[in-house]
């Protein structure tokens, strides 16, 4: 299990999604919009995707993405979720990296995968069976070069002739690395290889659910030991499905019709087939790792996948606009940045100890005050009110006047 005092990282995966027939433009503004208030509620992270079909995920590069970002935020950090390795040459990508790295000002993280939309790499003609081996070849190709190293190598797909990057990172040694996994080996083992984050994707979505975690990391640690490398528990990230209300009643209706749009008209498009109701939201809020409901049933979610997991460095919430109105979905970022984030942050447990502590001891804490705000009138000469003089508890002697 990780050190629970280290506090956890927080933040959103987004693909990300918009029903087909939108306009692009107002698409993207609402995603800067919702990178902006990310940053506000003091979130730690945002990562963006990386898709070209199948007509929900709209960013094709997200390092344009991010560039743009990072003129409207602060202190957030931004990171590829995930650039899709097999599409493009490994020179072109580490280079690309350490410019952004540069241009933020440090606050990127660089997201790696194989490329999960099949109809992506058929465009490109790059057979599925393939890519996680293409993905393992050029991410050690960038790892070297990242590393500052001149690389001489052919593959079957791209070549480099005493490739050496002509800049370093802004980052030192490097820019952060992580590596995408789903249930596979090939991304947690990618990871342990090299010695990088891991970024684990729909834990609460896919089969197996967080059975696999622990497995993962299993892979990822004894791949990282065959190769002499250290892998932290704190650059693993977990992504998690929530919607969050003031009741779970509430936060149930809010992405009902939203949940079955994009159930049917995205998964099912790439095949992905629904039995027994599991195309709905009453059957995603009953799986291990999810949570549609209030703070309280986000706090003890996370605590399953912290205890599932073996202990994470960072959550990810899957971001998703099935709550239809952005009134609603920013409410329930807003709901998870005051009654979540401070939970594992070691934020709410001051005020926790601070209120018990003067519970406990008011009597005596606060028995002064009124001795004290009765000693100013007298020392004003003016007569004390009735209000403030002391409260007996035994009658007063006849005759005798109050002090």
């Amino acid at each position: 299990m990780a050190d629970r005092s280290d506090p956890l990282k927080f933040g959103i995966f987004a693909q990300p999604f918009h029903e087909p027939g939108e306009h692009p433009t107002v698409a993207y503004e609402r995603d800067m919009e919702v990178i902006e208030l990310l940053d506000s509620l003091n979130f730690d992270e945002a990562w963006i995707g990386e898709h070209h079909s199948a007509g929900w995920e709209t960013v094709g590069d997200p390092a344009l993405f991010i560039a743009a970002a990072a003129q409207r935020t602060r202190r957030i950090r931004l990171g590829t979720g995930v650039v899709s390795l097999p599409y493009h040459h490994p020179f072109t990508v580490a280079h690309r990296m350490v410019q952004l790295d540069h241009l933020t000002r440090g606050r990127i993280n660089f997201g790696v995968g194989p490329g999960a939309l099949y109809s992506d790499a058929y465009q490109l003609g790059i057979e599925p069976t393939t890519q996680r081996r293409r993905m393992g070849e050029a991410l050690d190709a960038i790892m070297r070069l990242l590393r500052g190293e001149v690389v001489t190598e052919q593959t079957e797909w791209y070549e480099l002739r005493e490739a050496r990057l002509q800049m370093a990172s802004y980052q030192q040694p490097h820019v952060p690395v992580f590596v995408a996994h789903a249930t596979s080996p090939a991304g947690a083992q990618a990871a342990g290889r090299h010695g990088v984050g891991m970024l684990s994707v729909a834990s609460s979505e896919l089969a197996g659910g967080l059975g696999t975690m622990a497995q993962a990391w299993t892979w990822a640690s004894d791949e990282a030991e065959r190769h002499g490398r250290q892998i932290d528990r704190r650059d693993w990230r977990v992504t998690m499905t929530m919607h969050l209300a003031d009741s779970r009643e509430e936060a149930l209706e809010d992405i009902r019709e939203g949940v079955l749009a994009l159930n049917h008209g995205y998964f099912g498009t790439l095949g992905i087939r629904f039995e027994d109701g599991r195309d709905s939201v009453d059957w995603l809020a009953k799986q291990p790792g999810v949570a549609i409901g209030t703070p309280d049933d986000a706090v003890a979610a996370i605590e399953e996948v912290l205890e599932a997991s073996g202990g994470v460095g960072g959550i990810l919430i899957n971001h998703r606009e099935w709550a239809r109105t952005t009134g609603r979905m920013r409410r329930s970022y807003e709901l998870f940045a005051r009654h979540v984030m401070p939970r594992f942050q070691g934020q709410a447990q001051p005020f926790e100890d601070s209120l018990e502590w003067a519970r406990e001891g008011h009597r005596t804490l606060f028995r002064p005050v009124r001795a004290a705000q009765r000693q100013a009138f007298i020392d004003a000469g003016i007569e004390v009110s009735d209000a403030l003089r002391p409260r007996s508890r035994t009658p007063e002697p006849e005759g005798q006047a109050q002090p």
